[in-house]
């Protein structure tokens, strides 16, 4: 007997999966926190609170599993990307982490730009967003000189966990991919950036396959959380390289949409390209030598939450969808686009704004509540129709996760808009299996990833596409994409 423990360190709350041998969930624990809004567009969460949901977490499995302490062999983590967290010489926490959905830094967005111009998108084939670290790093340097004076090391979310847990400063490429510090092509720190703006490479931790060893549980917390073993800790992964890897994503033709508080559309890569000009993030995987694209949709399930909230108070989501089959493809003219908060991809643009067009008389709320399904989707297949023109791309299959995969006719919407068979996983556990599967791998329990996501890594039954709404839903996909244009004006 033996086993792993996969962790996912998310925006709101921190997940633990306890995982065998044979791949079956032994037992789940999850913690919530809270993240701060000090002033407007700021996001922030104090690293602490990560560290005691960790020993909640480590504490509630000692209590529900026997043989825990006597049978783990190794911890991974997966987290939530970009997040901004800074230590002093004595290793504490010098202010709260800057997260990904904080948008103060436009102002250094745009100076990183004028600086290095289409230069950054060669080093590290993405575009300054507000969301990256490197914006927040300048920020710091910027508004707070005084705390920039104490810093002396710099990481990622999920890498103070892993310090916690092994004292250890490490990243993954997954996770340092997303800083806009990483030379991609070449693996490394960006001497160019980071001597630019006066960042000591000795601040930066080093950098790691995720599924490679860093260090081993310390001796003081094997001995509060009773461990037996010397537990291996794995560098971990960034949350959507690890829900890749729990899904199955690790060839070119199958592609991931995750629909949650805000959408993803996700393929495989062989390599750092340039094809897509910036228009997509484009990350290392966590399979070493892999990588990934992946397009935005900033507010997916977050549309749909916004509008039951506003129009449909009262009704679960389950009352609110039950009629939207009724209603046909296109919604009888009307349309709905999910820029509620601005969007990210194809147009990366902040000030845009959400709309409803070609209201009449004869729409009902099943109307708008089908509407809203549908610019979602219409959303995420932005990023399909960038992957498949810019790249060449053709998925055979694309893999559904979130709340988009919890209702039959979303479901379906999804295989008749994307053109392509729809696969649900057996079992959906999100980042934290993929982080389970890099335990697996430090563990010794495989030889490679990919062997262990294609023994471990199991589908429903697929949904087809209706040819016949594809057709009609690729005319109605046609309006939709001149809607942005013809908003753009007046949301400024």
């Amino acid at each position: 007997m033996g086993y792993v423990l996969g962790l996912d360190l998310g925006t709101s709350s921190l997940k633990g999966l306890l995982i065998d041998k044979d791949c079956n969930l032994v037992y789940e624990a999850s913690y919530e926190y809270t993240f701060y809004a000090p002033k407007p567009s700021y996001s922030e969460q104090n690293p602490e609170e990560w560290i005691l949901a960790l020993n909640s977490i480590m504490e509630e499995i000692n209590s529900k599993v026997i043989d825990f302490g006597d049978n783990l062999e190794a911890i991974s983590i997966s987290g939530q990307m970009h997040g901004l967290v800074m230590l002093d010489e004595y290793n504490k926490v010098i202010r709260p982490a800057i997260l990904w959905n904080d948008t103060r830094t436009s102002k250094q967005c745009e100076n990183i730009l004028k600086d290095f111009g289409d230069k950054i998108l060669s080093i590290t084939k993405n575009r300054p967003l507000e969301g990256f670290t490197l914006p927040k790093i300048l920020w710091v340097q910027e508004n707070e000189p005084d705390l920039w004076e104490q810093v002396k090391h710099i990481m990622l979310p999920k890498d103070y966990v892993v310090w916690y847990l092994t004292e250890k400063y490490s990243t993954d490429f997954s996770d340092a991919a997303g800083t806009l510090m990483l030379d991609l092509k070449n693996c490394k720190w960006s001497e160019a950036i980071i001597e630019k703006y006066k960042i000591e490479k000795m601040y930066l931790p080093s950098i790691y396959k995720s599924e490679e060893f860093v260090g081993e549980v310390t001796d003081a917390l094997s001995l509060i959380w009773q461990l037996k073993n010397k537990v291996k800790v794995a560098a971990g992964g960034a949350d959507n390289a690890c829900a890749a890897l729990g899904a199955g994503i690790v060839s070119s033709e199958i592609a991931l949409v995750s629909i949650g508080t805000s959408g993803v559309f996700l393929s495989y890569e062989d390599q750092p390209h340039d094809n897509y000009n910036g228009m997509l993030h484009l990350f290392n995987h966590a399979i070493s030598g892999g990588y990934y694209s992946m397009g935005v949709t900033l507010s997916a399930g977050h549309s749909l939450e916004w509008f039951r909230r506003t129009f449909a108070r009262g009704k679960m989501f389950k009352e609110l969808l039950e009629n939207i089959d009724n209603i046909n493809v296109g919604c009888d003219g009307l349309l709905f686009t999910p820029y509620i908060v601005g969007e990210r991809t194809p147009y990366a643009d902040s000030k845009i704004r959400g709309s409803f067009i070609g209201i009449d008389t004869n729409h009902n709320l099943d109307h708008f509540t089908r509407a809203v399904i549908e610019g979602i989707t219409f959303s995420l297949k932005d990023s399909q129709v960038l992957m498949e023109k810019v790249a060449n791309k053709k998925f055979s299959k694309i893999i559904s996760v979130g709340g988009g995969a919890k209702n039959k006719e979303w479901l379906q919407m999804q295989a008749d808009i994307f053109s392509c068979e729809i696969l649900q996983l057996k079992s959906e556990q999100g980042p934290g299996l993929g982080a389970a599967f890099l335990a697996m791998i430090v563990a010794g329990w495989y030889p490679s990833l990919e062997e262990c996501v294609t023994k471990n890594v199991h589908y429903k039954d697929s949904i087809l596409p209706n040819t016949l709404a594809t057709i009609e839903y690729d005319k109605v996909y046609e309006k939709y994409r001149k809607i942005y244009k013809a908003t753009k004006e007046i949301c400024v």
